[in-house]
């Protein structure tokens, strides 16, 4: 095996390295997947000293793990479906992210779930305090999420000015995630901080338990790389495992200016008319912005990497959620739009039928004797455990000692508590995205006013951050920097502005 001295940063010579590596050497786990998912899984096992590989044929992040809700929440939707266990494994994994793991990218969120009917305001009461009992069972204290406690009506105009008004509710707290391809990224610098491979834009073609060929697009090198393999593909996943059958659900989100909604502070939910029990909701994200969603419907066939919104879709959310706003949104007010496929998961033959909304969340690991192990399925709220166990079974095959699993109080890089992340020097908005390592995005600035410039006019990056995604990231196209590395692309007007910055940055650092 090569002997090298680990290092936290993903680039052009880090990924060329590790691919000679990949060509010579033995893994005990190479990782198929590049999603949140797959880098949880990277980490779990390279914190346990197994010599490991992640592999990616896109960029990380490219699927359904950038498109999520940016919610790491408690459960309570599953203690409505009566999956107890679910909800309180979300409560466990939330509470972990919070406090120890990657507080400066997960934090507390207030949410509002406005009164409706008597029996619906009962049964959202109801849930909404069995869910802070799990959350107490979890070890989360009150000071992190508070307990639920009733709104008035002036108390919602508050925190949310562009509330209907006289509509009131119950308050509770959950955890928000500051940009999930973010916490994918740092995920993967972490596994490679303690030793990991991380090579993306590689198409893998797995030929048996412990090999598997690889492609490197950008080169068109072909290699075959040994170590057992695990596919962590999410809604790929029936691609290479037979066994299992994958039924995308699409959940549909709009962007919409916080300008919009008064700025809020809180998210705002509200009720689907004739869905006993499921809310849509505004949640407040950065660079003032707003998500509005979320469907959860069947798509079958749909793009998994960039999924359309359906105008169906869009007329929904927005009729939905001006049932609970003083002035009734409009397709004028959306300033871009996203969807996701969650990968609802069972096996061959076995489905669950019904509605997308109605299936579970749980996910499945496939251990077969001459095959390589499959975990899919689940939420991102769940990766570290999803991780958890699809590692524990390649510790098997393996064999010998392997270190048990460390990531619930393994913190990821920049964590830090947030009386200390008060204390870094440098702006607010950077410090929520990179954590302690901040400066050192900063740092690009000082050495080049120009970079400390916005991209594009309006747009909060600025062109360090750039910079520090193509040398420490692993950015290597103007896509991995406008879609992933930062969230640009989610305003679609801001796309070719920030264009040319992008380019730079990449010619610049080759």
């Amino acid at each position: 095996m090569s002997p090298r001295t680990p290092s936290s940063s993903l680039n052009r010579e880090q990924r060329r390295e590790a691919l000679d590596r990949l060509a010579t050497d033995r893994y005990d786990v190479i990782v198929v997947g590049g999603g949140v998912t797959g880098t949880g899984a990277a980490l779990d096992a390279a914190s346990r000293g197994l010599r490991t590989a992640l592999v990616e044929r896109a960029d990380l992040a490219s699927g359904t793990s950038r498109w999520s809700s940016k919610l790491v929440h408690g459960g309570l939707r599953y203690l409505a479906k009566a999956d107890v266990p679910i909800a309180h494994r979300s409560a466990v994994e939330r509470h972990h992210l919070l406090t120890r793991t990657a507080p400066h990218l997960v934090r507390p969120l207030r949410n509002i779930v406005p009164d409706t009917t008597v029996v619906e305001s009962l049964a959202s009461n109801a849930g909404i305090v069995l869910a802070d009992g799990l959350r107490r069972v979890a070890g989360t204290p009150g000071s992190i999420l508070p307990t639920p406690s009733r709104v008035s009506a002036a108390g919602v105009r508050a925190l949310v000015p562009a509330a209907r008004e006289g509509l009131r509710g119950i308050m509770y707290s959950d955890g928000q995630v500051e940009d999930d391809a973010r916490l994918v990224t740092t995920l993967a610098r972490t596994a490679a901080a303690h030793g990991a491979d991380i090579v993306t834009y590689v198409d893998a073609e797995p030929l048996d338990a412990d090999r598997v060929r690889l492609t490197d697009t950008l080169s068109g090198t072909t290699i075959d790389a040994t170590g057992h393999v695990l596919l962590a593909t999410g809604v790929w996943s029936g691609e290479y495992e037979p066994s299992i059958a994958v039924t995308p659900s699409r959940g549909s989100h709009l962007v919409l200016r916080a300008e919009r909604l008064g700025f809020p502070t809180a998210q705002l939910s509200a009720p689907v008319p004739g869905h006993f029990g499921r809310f849509i909701f505004t949640i407040p994200i950065s660079g003032d912005l707003v998500l509005l969603g979320l469907t959860d419907e069947g798509a079958p066939g749909a793009d998994p990497t960039a999924p359309p919104v359906p105008l169906a879709d869009e007329t929904f959310l927005l009729e939905t959620m001006s049932t609970v706003l003083a002035e009734p949104l409009t397709r004028s007010d959306v300033v871009g739009r996203f969807a996701g496929l969650r990968p609802l998961v069972t096996l061959a033959g076995r489905g669950e039928g019904g509605a997308s909304a109605d299936a579970s969340r749980d996910h499945l690991l496939i251990d077969e004797p001459g095959r390589p192990i499959t975990i899919t399925g689940g939420k991102l709220t769940e990766y570290r455990k999803m991780a958890e166990d699809a590692i524990d079974a390649i510790a098997i095959r393996v064999g010998g000692p392997v270190a048990p699993c460390r990531t619930t109080s393994l913190p990821l890089l920049g964590a830090a508590p947030p009386h200390l992340l008060e204390r870094v020097a440098a702006p607010t908005r950077l410090v929520r995205r990179y954590g302690t390592l901040a400066p050192r995005v900063t740092a690009f600035a000082e050495a080049d006013p120009g970079l400390a410039e916005q991209v594009a006019p309006g747009c909060p990056t600025i062109g360090a951050e750039f910079t520090h995604a193509v040398a420490h990231e692993g950015a290597l196209t103007v896509e991995d920097l406008i879609e992933r590395r930062t969230r640009i692309s989610f305003v679609d007007a801001d796309v070719t502005r920030a264009t040319a910055a992008a380019e730079r940055a990449l010619a610049l650092t080759v």
